[in-house]
């Protein structure tokens, strides 16, 4: 590329759009097409564009550059009639003039000018700098590929037309407009970074297939009539129509994704996929793809300051420039050979991989059994117990093992590791090492292990050969500058710590990348670990797509799985979750370990209780004693005997199998939109349709529900909510008027399965004494709430001011540990007990009960009841904050740390964002927080996390759902 070359061809840069006003527009479309509306201007690079508003319709007037001419214009309109006919795409149909024509040609200021008026494509343009979901990268990937296929038997004169957005002619075109870059230092990278790029492209161009293309299938040109999914079916402006390279269509389209907000070659890559898997891209299409567009990202900004100088009051080109700078910044963040790989892998090709030649050892005084090899990884013994927040950890655990009788130590190439993550990054970790570090117990020479040539640098030893860079750094050198040698020469020596690394001699090598970008810098990075253990080590990473498959074959395909990509998960530590790339994830979601992930109090006592007995209840022994004393003494005095099951669903199931054997009735009372288990009883009583759409249709005739007192969104709210008691106890006076009394009620004594909404007051006192006036038994069902999680109540019956006569617990109680209980009154039981007997073969056994025991004894000593009460206040009142800022926020439910945060379309209406809520649990997902949708509308998120969740945290969350209620999902 040469700056100061010759003017360019006729036509590669435009002149300034003609200066035309509102009045204009309306005369050109009366004059031009018997069409009178009036016309408001909007935005363009260098037409002039003008929305025109009849009495029937909307319609687009668009007054062409005086570069393009009417045959070029027609094109247009034969393509998107094409796009529209053939690939099922909304697209811009041209309005027929009255000659039958669809251009109208005109003289302005001496100028002959031309104009077309389109049909209005309604919906809004995926533009602007906010999140766009995998969903939609993919949908727009797809869609750029159907356009393709549609316009590829397009024939029409005016598709030749030499064109300045012709990526073809991207050398020409910066010539041209490079002066007008101000800035020398910016013109200077932009110059640099196009010639690099268009040396990758002549590599391959002239194998390059050419067809028509639209030219411009950015977001800008994206449009969606789906306001929430914002999935895009429609395209507009075919201004830069041209036939070019097909493979310029993607490139364009993915260049306009990166300015989105954390917009990056990776978050672009599911829309090069879903291309391709329309309309497969050959290996020298894919080798061009990038350096394309790094070349439209160098256009785009010399062009806007061509535009800002020649076209000085064009605001749409002066608020585009900080995008397309974005553009340009991120497509160059990585080496083209890099970003290359990645491309290749995500279409389907085989990426090229560095492999490090014959070699003989580096350290020949090491045999591979006097090296150890650590593990950092995610799943490590090492880092057991918090061990990987240490920043010290990696020196101290090489140390250990150097104390053990290690004469070395070596990490594994490329391994994610989790000493090099930390809580709360929005994105994923640069935790990947492209290299291996060393430790020794002694000091170890070092020798050349191919012949080449050595120098001295300011961190250690360099050797080079063939193409190739050994480096060495924290070596001692043994030669001098530029020492010739051969295999097995001396180069120096190490004493301490020691990195090796290996790349290619004339690409720069990053040392700590992304998992994810691994495969990318393996084109320029070579493992060296063969050196020092004459094999490679692989790491220990799990494919999440291949696990996903796998669970898919073997897992029946009800048991659902959280997120629609789920990562890996392979640790947790108190309030986090660590997947198999050693991202850390905030879990706000976890309601079931309550004292956190991988206790260490909690690990030792089940694993010497796994040591030393572990049977069932029916035998006698210490800990189901203990346990059962303990749970009674946090329960009224007439809640005092105990039933030791494996879950909440078999907690549920016992207690309605008591209320019938305490009552003689099958007839239980319960709420709509609860969920109570999925064993035979309780889901007869579980009335939640997000669980089961046909729950309230198949309820059985014993089952008689009432009105979900939800005093935010149900038939009363507010201070009316108090209403629903009474007409819940009036519904059983009327079943026991109509002989038919139930034997119970049972109830979540706070309303979870909706939100986290507390009961109105004194709805349980009401509904209780209904029951009881009747014969009937009161079941509190504490599975998700009790336990302490609530802050100021241990149980939730106790926020009501009422004492059941039955109590199911679980989660909580078992800290993931399969653990739940009943508990009821002594008369109670015995009444059960005429029926036969009951046992649970793993409820209440040796190791259950010390879990148990154990649970309750971190919940005191850590305080973790008052922890809830203190951080669950301050992230209720940061959450309500929200609402100051987003619409979206409808209410704050719940106390304590069992909160429901619910998204609503219309404060007034309170139509539910269900749709919204799933996106945005999915990009909080992305961003490094777990948190999922509730309720029947699934527009609630559900926070239930560990009660070890600390105020930085929440704080954490909230930041982060800030963040993504700002910038979209």
């Amino acid at each position: 590329m040469n700056t100061h070359s010759a003017l360019p061809p006729a036509g590669l840069v435009q002149p300034a759009p003609p200066a035309l006003g509102t009045s204009d527009a309306e005369t050109i479309a009366a004059d031009g097409f018997g069409v009178r509306g009036v016309a408001r201007a909007l935005g363009s690079h260098q037409d002039r564009n003008f929305l025109l508003r009849t009495d029937t319709a909307r319609l687009l007037l668009k007054v062409a550059n005086p570069g393009t001419t009417a045959e070029e214009l027609e094109a247009q309109s034969a393509a998107a009639a094409r796009v529209a006919d053939t690939a099922g795409v909304r697209a811009p149909l041209s309005v027929v003039r009255p000659d039958g024509g669809t251009v109208y040609t005109f003289r302005e200021n001496g100028r002959e000018l031309n104009a077309r008026l389109l049909e209005y494509v309604d919906g809004s343009s995926l533009a602007g700098g906010g999140h766009l979901s995998r969903a939609n990268t993919r949908a727009i990937g797809a869609l750029a590929a159907r356009v393709d296929v549609a316009l590829a038997g397009l024939d029409h004169p005016g598709l030749e037309r030499v064109h300045q957005w012709d990526l073809r002619r991207a050398p020409e075109v910066l010539d041209a407009l490079l002066p007008s870059v101000p800035d020398a230092a910016l013109r200077g990278r932009l110059l640099v970074a196009a010639e690099s790029a268009w040396v990758h492209v002549q590599r391959v161009e002239s194998r390059l297939p050419v067809q028509p293309i639209h030219g411009d299938l950015t977001d800008d040109n994206l449009v969606s009539d789906d306001p929430i999914g914002r999935r895009p079916d429609g395209v507009i402006d075919f201004g830069d129509l041209n036939r070019s390279w097909r493979v310029a269509e993607p490139a364009i389209t993915v260049s306009s994704l990166l300015h989105h907000a954390h917009g990056s070659i990776r978050s672009t890559l599911p829309a090069l996929t879903a291309y391709s898997a329309v309309s497969p891209l050959g290996h020298d299409e894919v080798q061009a793809l990038w350096p394309l567009v790094v070349l439209r990202g160098a256009v785009l900004i010399a062009s806007a300051h061509h535009v800002l100088a020649t076209d000085p009051g064009n605001v749409y080109a002066e608020e585009n420039l900080s995008h397309e700078t974005a553009i340009f910044e991120r497509a160059t963040a990585l080496p083209l050979d890099v970003t290359t790989a990645l491309v290749l892998g995500a279409t389907g090709h085989e990426r090229p991989i560095l492999v490090m030649p014959a070699a003989g050892p580096l350290i020949p005084a090491l045999a591979p059994d006097d090296i150890a090899v650590l593990d950092f990884s995610a799943s490590s013994d090492a880092l057991e117990g918090g061990v990987w927040l240490d920043p010290d950890a990696e020196t101290a655990i090489a140390a250990a093992a150097l104390g053990s009788g290690a004469r070395a130590t070596m990490t594994r190439f490329a391994e994610p590791r989790l000493t090099r993550s930390r809580p709360y990054e929005a994105d994923e970790p640069e935790n990947s090492v492209l290299g291996v570090e060393l430790t020794f117990a002694e000091q170890a020479r070092l020798v050349a292990p191919w012949p080449g040539v050595a120098e001295i640098s300011p961190d250690g030893v360099e050797l080079r050969s063939g193409g190739l860079l050994l480096r060495l750094e924290g070596a001692e050198a043994a030669i001098g500058p530029g020492a010739v040698v051969a295999a097995g020469d001396p180069i120096g020596t190490a004493a301490g710590p020691l990195a090796v690394r290996l790349h290619r001699a004339d690409a720069p090598a990053a040392w700590t990348v992304q998992p994810a970008l691994v495969d990318g810098w393996r084109a320029l990075v070579a493992d060296p670990t063969a050196l020092l253990l004459g094999r490679t080590v692989p790491p220990l990473a799990l494919a999440p797509g291949d696990l996903l498959a796998r669970r898919d074959r073997t897992f029946a395909s009800v048991q659902e799985h959280y997120f629609d990509e789920p990562p890996v998960i392979v640790r947790g530590w108190k309030q986090y979750l660590i997947d198999a790339d050693a991202r850390v994830y905030l879990d706000v979601l976890n309601n079931v370990t309550a004292i956190g992930h991988a206790h260490p109090r909690l690990a030792s006592v089940v694993a010497r209780q796994l040591r030393t007995l572990n049977t069932n209840s029916r035998f006698n022994y210490p800990a189901v004693v203990e346990f059962s004393e303990r749970l009674t003494a946090l329960l009224p005095d007439d809640l005092d005997t105990v039933f030791l099951v494996n879950s909440g669903s078999e907690a549920v199931e016992l207690a309605l199998r008591l209320a019938r054997a305490a009552t003689d009735r099958e007839g239980v009372l319960a709420m709509r939109e609860a969920y109570h288990g999925w064993t035979g009883l309780a889901d007869a009583v579980s009335t939640s349709i997000a669980d089961n759409p046909q729950a309230l249709a198949t309820r059985p005739g014993w089952v008689h529900t009432v009105e979900s007192p939800n005093s935010y969104r149900g038939t009363h709210r507010g201070a009316e909510a108090s209403v629903y008691g009474l007409e819940a106890a009036a519904e059983v006076h009327r079943l026991a008027a109509e002989g038919t009394p139930v034997g119970a009620v049972i109830a979540e004594t706070f309303y979870g399965n909706a939100g986290g909404i507390p009961l109105p007051d004194g709805y349980l006192e009401a509904v209780y004494a209904a029951v009881r006036e009747h014969g009937g038994v009161a079941i509190a069902d504490e599975v998700q709430v009790g336990y302490g999680r609530l802050g100021e109540w241990f149980w939730g019956f106790e926020q009501q001011g009422v004492v059941p006569d039955i109590v199911a617990v679980a989660k909580a109680m078992g800290n993931g540990h399969p653990l739940g209980a009943v508990v009821t009154t002594r008369a109670i039981a015995d009444r059960f007990r005429t029926q036969g007997y009951f046992f649970s073969s793993a409820g209440g056994s040796p190791v259950s009960c010390v879990v148990g025991l154990t649970v309750l004894d971190v919940l005191r000593d850590e305080r973790l009841q008052e922890n809830a009460t203190i951080v669950g206040a301050h992230l209720a009142r940061r959450l309500r904050e929200l609402g100051d800022r987003h619409p979206l926020v409808g209410a704050v439910h719940g106390s304590g740390l069992y909160l429901g945060l619910e998204f609503v379309r219309d404060r007034d209406t309170l139509e539910p964002a269900t749709e919204e809520t799933e996106a945005i649990c999915e990009r909080l997902r992305e961003l490094g927080v777990i948190v999922q949708p509730t309720s029947d509308r699934q527009c609630v998120l559900k926070i239930k996390p560990p009660l070890c969740l600390t105020v930085a945290d929440a704080d954490a969350f909230v930041d982060r759902l800030d963040e993504v209620l700002t910038s979209g999902w």
